[in-house]
């Protein structure tokens, strides 16, 4: 079930102990290390079968089934690993939630996904999942487009990776490659090497393949082609072998490559590795723009973001290349992007299990921005895409017909061809609005004359406009992309917020409350309100001052420095969660670590009063008995600072 995408792979040290199993666990060890994953799964299983438990063992044992694509089973290693309750690495919340997806246990892998959320930090993958929560939703809009069947040239073994070429698929297989005393064997699948095959397309029907090119074929890999349209140039993925010499990275790896070779007399020849390729790195799957002027593929080469990203490069008129460019984070993750494959409407097909999907590999749909940037991927839906992997998506335009392959349940082999006709056009074309209306933050009213500034990420002005009577503002903008708002006028404090876009066409709401630059203050007043400082809050069953909120008490503080003769009481509330009384006596504390911090910060003990509230003053719905989230009760849980004398 293994195909030709990058993994890089960071194993490290084992610390086991166990003397009686160092000989198997270093022979799997290697193996592991070497992409032979068959082997090394078999020694892992021998040694957890026999009672053996650590992290180590259940990661590699999970790692070696996750990257065969075999999920039933990286399922029931990687929930052993989580049974020991031992901190791992980030990146098994993600294969774990992937493979749970794979097996159809959707709510269990969104728990996964939630933890993978807050362990993860900053990752592309991170902000795609907090973004895009209602993802299931969105494939099932995108799905039943397609009618797929499964095509005869299938066989017992893997078959992936077809392109077009005239009348002919041509794709890629491990159905053989020689004879019983020529075949050479992948470690990785135990199965034979890929090689090229042909086969005529006539009408809905695929003739009996054949092989491809003697000249193209070799005793490694060959793999997923690409055409000229003019039928005189392939681009393909082979190892890193040429004129018969095997070359290795400085791990003893045969890694991957992209050649050319040209038609000459029928015959396939001058094939030559492209100069951007490397002995350290791999380079594979290759696809062509329509006026074949840029080459798309994938590699894990140095500045990629994941296991394998999807770049491109400039096909120069004499034939030579410009430099590599990374598609960026609209399309790559820190997960496999892979298998691009460019239409003849210039909208990129490529396969990832970084976004959002149903399991494994998905694959996705990206149309080219004005700057002919590709920036947000799409899921084309089932049935196109499974719980399992599905990857390498061609399209023929005129009929509406293509290929991807599949290694889901019910196939012929390990990976399969899939046969589809297009029924419906997905629509790619997403536009957004950022709409609101700016309101004075003390009484609510309309603010017209207010000069409006959306900016991009990098806070680069992209457009202005001044709000009329109606207090209203637009802007036309780009799905799923964070903006800058920000709103200005005389007599007010200018305010900044940040906005992202929804994922699909319509409308994105961002309101926006100015405060007045200089504010009248009487006796009960609230601070908090007042001077537009957030509420002060607690954790859950604590008292102590929180980071966040020491800052906004700093600004209570400024205050009244500004103003020596104003004194405050400072109230404090708790939510609803714990007895009455016990709720009382956080509240009391709560109060009392208020004034001590702001005390100790300088104000007069003379100018502080205030005690608890408990649960008196609940400000939302969430008494005793409702069910609420952890943000409604945190609400609710405060303090404020009434304004008592000036």
């Amino acid at each position: 079930m293994r195909k030709i995408y990058f993994i890089k792979l960071t194993i490290a040290l084992w610390s086991l102990t166990i003397n009686a199993q160092e000989g198997k666990i270093a022979s799997a060890e290697k193996l592991f290390n070497k992409y032979a994953y068959i082997d090394a799964i078999e020694t892992y299983q021998r040694v957890a079968e026999k009672g053996y438990k650590s992290a180590d063992l259940f990661e590699k044992l999970g790692d070696a089934y996750y990257f065969n694509a075999d999920f039933s089973n990286s399922v029931k290693w990687y929930t052993e690993l989580f049974s020991l309750n031992e901190a791992v690495p980030s990146e098994y919340y993600y294969r774990y939630a992937q493979s749970l997806k794979a097996v159809g246990n959707y709510n269990k892998a969104d728990l996964m996904m939630n933890n993978f959320l807050q362990k993860s930090g900053e990752q592309v993958r991170s902000k795609l999942y907090a973004d895009n929560k209602d993802y299931l939703a969105q494939i099932k809009k995108n799905s039943g487009r397609y009618q797929i069947s499964s095509s005869s040239i299938n066989s017992n073994y893997l078959d992936y990776g077809a392109a077009f070429y005239g009348d002919k698929l041509v794709f890629t297989s491990t159905r053989d490659t020689g004879g019983v005393f020529t075949k050479r064997i992948n470690p990785w699948t135990n199965q034979s090497f890929t090689t090229l095959y042909g086969s005529t397309i006539k009408g809905d029907s695929l003739l009996k393949p054949v092989k491809f090119s003697k000249n193209i074929n070799s005793i490694y890999h060959e793999a997923t082609p690409v055409f000229t349209k003019n039928g005189q140039t392939m681009y393909f993925t082979r190892n890193n072998i040429n004129n018969g010499k095997v070359k290795k990275d400085n791990s003893g790896r045969v890694l991957f490559k992209i050649y050319r070779a040209v038609l000459v007399k029928d015959q396939w020849v001058q094939i030559t590795e492209l100069p951007f390729n490397s002995d350290n790195y791999s380079v594979a799957h290759p696809a062509l723009s329509p006026d074949e002027k840029t080459l798309y593929f994938a590699s894990d080469m140095p500045g990629t973001i994941g296991g394998s990203d999807i770049y491109k490069i400039a096909i120069n008129e004499d034939g030579t290349f410009g430099k590599p460019e990374n598609l960026g984070t609209g399309i790559n993750t820190e997960a496999r992007e892979t298998f691009p494959f460019i239409s003849a409407n210039n909208e990129l097909f490529f396969a990832s299990d970084g976004h959002p999907g149903l399991g494994g590999l998905d694959i996705f749909v990206s149309v080219a921005e004005k700057d002919k940037d590709f920036k947000n991927a799409i899921n084309v839906g089932e049935p196109i895409n499974s719980s399992y992997d599905d990857f390498s998506y061609i399209i023929d335009e005129q009929t509406k017909k293509g290929y991807f392959s599949s290694n889901r349940t019910g196939g012929k082999g390990y990976d399969d061809i899939y046969s589809f006709t297009e029924l419906k056009k997905l629509e790619t074309d997403c536009r957004q609005m950022i709409t609101g209306v700016v309101t004075d933050v003390d009484d609510k009213s309309i603010i017209s004359g207010a000069l409006v500034i959306l900016s991009d990420a990098k806070f680069n002005t992209m457009k202005q406009i001044t709000t009329g009577p109606d207090g209203s503002y637009s802007f036309e903008a780009d799905c799923g992309t964070l903006y800058y708002i920000k709103a200005e006028k005389k007599q007010y404090a200018t305010k900044e917020q940040s906005v992202t876009t929804l994922p699909e066409s319509g409308e994105t709401k961002s309101p926006i409350s100015l405060g007045k630059a200089t504010r009248q203050v009487t006796i009960g007043s609230d601070l908090a309100h007042v001077f537009d400082i957030e509420l002060i809050y607690f954790d859950l069953d604590k008292h102590n001052i929180r980071k966040d909120a020491a800052i906004d008490l700093q600004k209570i503080i400024e205050v009244m420095n500004q103003y020596p003769k104003m004194k405050i009481d400072v109230r404090s509330y708790t939510d609803s969660r714990a007895s009455y009384q016990y709720n009382q006596k956080l509240s009391d504390r709560r109060a009392e670590s208020t004034i001590k911090y702001m005390i100790k910060n300088g104000i007069a003990v003379d100018r502080l009063a205030g005690r608890g509230y408990g649960e008196t003053q609940l400000i939302n719905k969430c008494t005793d008995g409702i069910k609420c989230t952890e943000k409604e009760h945190q609400l609710n849980r405060r303090s404020e600072f009434i304004i008592t004398e000036m």
